[in-house]
């Protein structure tokens, strides 16, 4: 019986390695003295930026990191119970697909849902962008505030 034959994937690496094809080996290798490449697409991966939500009396804060996000890149839409953000993270133009020899950052598309209560007013949405952070404010409907109702005495 003829003993099955393989090639691990350190073998591939060290093999590219050595006849200096590294730069399109794709595979991943955690060396003895740590990891010496690691490549994806930098338009291959999907992202999802990460967010804060909270309510107060008057309505609901949103919070959004959306680092390396051109403010003309990103849309808000409200609509009676739900907020969407949505944009794109492009890679540097200075630098070309096939010049990265690690890229751990996430580029392209993004959206988030979030669910409030169907008591916001849409109307007044507010939004503001500085430093990579998207803070959004939407307010509850009046009605959803209430009002402190007066005791009087007798």
């Amino acid at each position: 019986m003829e003993p099955l034959s393989w090639t691990p994937r350190e073998m591939e690496a060290w093999r590219a390695f050595e006849e200096g094809d590294l730069p399109r080996y794709s595979g991943t290798y955690n060396w003895p003295f740590g990891k010496v490449w690691s490549r994806m697409s930098p338009i291959e991966s999907n992202w999802t930026p990460k967010i804060e939500v909270w309510e107060k009396n008057e309505g609901y804060s949103v919070r959004a990191e959306l680092p390396g996000v051109k403010e003309e890149d990103i849309e808000i839409f409200t609509t009676k119970n739900t907020l969407t953000i949505s944009g794109t993270r492009r890679p540097s133009p200075d630098v070309e697909e096939d010049e990265y020899r690690r890229c751990e950052m996430c580029y392209g598309p993004f959206t988030r849902t979030i669910s409030m209560s169907p008591s916001v007013n849409p109307d007044g949405v507010e939004a503001t962008y500085e430093n990579g952070i998207l803070n959004i404010f939407v307010p509850k409907s009046k009605e959803a505030i209430g009002r402190k109702i007066e005791i009087k005495s007798k």
